[in-house]
Order: C-alpha cells, then sequence, then structure tokens
C-alpha cells in the first residue's frame, strides 16, 4: 500500500512538473553548479538529508544522539513552513526512534544488519528514500554485490527524483552517481542502473555524460521504456520539441499504456502547433488513468488547445 501511495504521489508530481514545463519551468537546475563537498561530505550530509522534508537518516554519532522524532539532533525541521505536512505518524516514528537507537549500540554484525534492512523498510513506508538508501548502503557495504548497491541507489534515486532545490539534486545525484557505479563494476549491463546513473548526471558538471549513457542503453535495446521516456523528456527540457515528439511516440508504440509517456506526447505535440494530435494524446492518457486529478489536468491542457 505504502509503495503505491508513493507511486501515486510521484505520477502527480510528474505531472505537476509537465505543466511547469509547458509554461517554461524546467525541474532540472538551469545553471550547473560544481559541488563545494567532496566525496566523504557528500556521503555524510546525503545521509542525513532525509526526502522533501530534510528528515534525517544516519545514526547519530553523539552521546545522546537523537531527538524526540527518532532522528539526530538538529538535522530534522519536521513540519517546515515550507512543507508542513511532511511529517510522520506518531507511531511510527517511535518504531523508527527505536530501531535507530538499537542499531546504534547493536555490536553483533548480523543484527546490525537486519536492523539495517528494518530500518530501510520503515523509511521507504514514510517516503523517506535517502533515509532507506542510507540503511541499504550500510548493507551493501557488508555484503556487496550487484543487487545490494542497487537497492540503496534506487532508494537515493527515488529520493533524487523528488528533490525540489537545485542543491539537493546536486546533493542526491551525486550519491546516485556513486552508488549507480558500483552496480555497473559488477554488472556493466545493467541497463536500469545505467539509465538511473545518466539521469543523476543532469544535475552534474557533465550532464552531456548522462545523456550519453542513456542513449548507450537505447542501442542496446531499442525499446527499453525507460530510456526513450526520459530521452523525450530531456528533449522538452531543452526546448528540442520535435526530437520529444519521436522519443514519446516511439515510447507509445511500445507501451501505449504508459500514462505519463502519453502526457508528455501531448505536451511536445502541443509544443510543435499539433494540436490536433496533441488532443489525442491527452485523451489517451486520461482514459488510461483512472486518477480524477490528472483528467482535471487533461481537461485544462485541453481549453488550452482550443
Amino acid at each position: 500500500m505504502a509503495s503505491t501511495t508513493a507511486s501515486s504521489k510521484h505520477q502527480l508530481l510528474v505531472l505537476a512538473l509537465a505543466f511547469a514545463l509547458v509554461a517554461g519551468l524546467f525541474l532540472l537546475p538551469k545553471v550547473i553548479v560544481k559541488p563545494k563537498e567532496g566525496k566523504e561530505s557528500l556521503t555524510q550530509t546525503a545521509a542525513r538529508t532525509a526526502n522533501r522534508d530534510q528528515g534525517a537518516a544516519a545514526p547519530s554519532t553523539s552521546a545522546t544522539g537523537l531527538d524526540e522524532h527518532g532522528h539526530p539532533i538538529g538535522s530534522h525541521d519536521e513540519g517546515s513552513a515550507e512543507q508542513p505536512h511532511m511529517t510522520v505518524p506518531a507511531a511510527q516514528r517511535g518504531e523508527i526512534t527505536a530501531l535507530v537507537r538499537k542499531f546504534s549500540s547493536e555490536a553483533d554484525q548480523t543484527a546490525k544488519l537486519r536492523l539495517a534492512q528494518q530500518l530501510a523498510e520503515k523509511y521507504k513506508a514514510v517516503e523517506r528514500f535517502d533515509s532507506a538508501g542510507y540503511y541499504l548502503e550500510q548493507v551493501a557495504v557488508v555484503r556487496p554485490g550487484e543487487q545490494a548497491w542497487k537497492r540503496a541507489a534506487d532508494q537515493y534515486f527515488e529520493a533524487y527524483s523528488f528533490a525540489t532545490t537545485e542543491e539537493r539534486q546536486k546533493l542526491l545525484g551525486a550519491k546516485c552517481q556513486e552508488l549507480y557505479q558500483k552496480v555497473l563494476k559488477n554488472n556493466p549491463d545493467n541497463l536500469d542502473a545505467k539509465t538511473n546513473l545518466g539521469m543523476a548526471y543532469m544535475s552534474s558538471t557533465n550532464p552531456v555524460q548522462g545523456i550519453t549513457l542513456i542513449r548507450e542503453v537505447l542501442a542496446a535495446d531499442p525499446r527499453n521504456e525507460k530510456a526513450l521516456y526520459n530521452l523525450g523528456f530531456l528533449a522538452i527540457q531543452s526546448g528540442q520539441f520535435d526530437k520529444a515528439v519521436e522519443r514519446f511516440q516511439e515510447l507509445a508504440k511500445v507501451n501505449p499504456e504508459n500514462i505519463n509517456g502519453q502526457f508528455y506526447l501531448g505536451v511536445s505535440l502541443a509544443k510543435t502547433g499539433a494540436k490536433a494530435e496533441a488532443r489525442k494524446a491527452f485523451l489517451k492518457a486520461k482514459s488510461i488513468s483512472p486518477d480524477p486529478a490528472l483528467a482535471t489536468s487533461v481537461d485544462d491542457e485541453l481549453k488550452k488547445l482550443q
């Protein structure tokens, strides 16, 4: 259920970003700024910066350690003015607090890894994805391997996909790069990891490398939905709407039920002036999604085409 809720919220965010793109706003930063932090600083900061509401992830290194929410003191501003709704229910907060304390004091490695897994699941359930990634990374450090590194990387990437500031994008993008590179070191043919790594590079000083990686994925698998979708999205971002149309049309051939793909196809077509085709794409997106919010948004976009 938690996974379904997160997916639904993610879809709504993606669609909201689509409307922002129509208005000329872009998710990824317009100016790429080189991070000043070193790798160690990035790792520590990413571990202590939680998803969306700045909640914490890592166990505290101080003597007492935890605030009343079970997070390192001073690192979690729950219910901030910016995002007051992102709070953790008291019952779940208590469970996490207890588990963090056990993790911090546990000396037995097997038991500690089991606690790390539990914490990852608890944080994932409350959509603190980089916190979940932190604990899965602790597991991967002790028991490394392709899938172990990817589980950690995927959680950080989920947090990256929700990042709403340039600083968060750079920070989480750097962490994704670090972990997906470990995945690919174990298996260079992991196309999902390579695609996500490519997107993580888009907030770095070398976004061209990211596009190159995603194109490599498409060369290896021309029907790869994620690669087609991301290249189409990046084409919209860069104002190459004709190219975006090509990517999303190809995605529609591969999977005509891809809701976001159909929506972005409509966005791209509208930008090229192909109003009739855009209308068809928007209606298709509406027909395959039960989400009333999407239906309302599509109706708004259709009015703009009149």
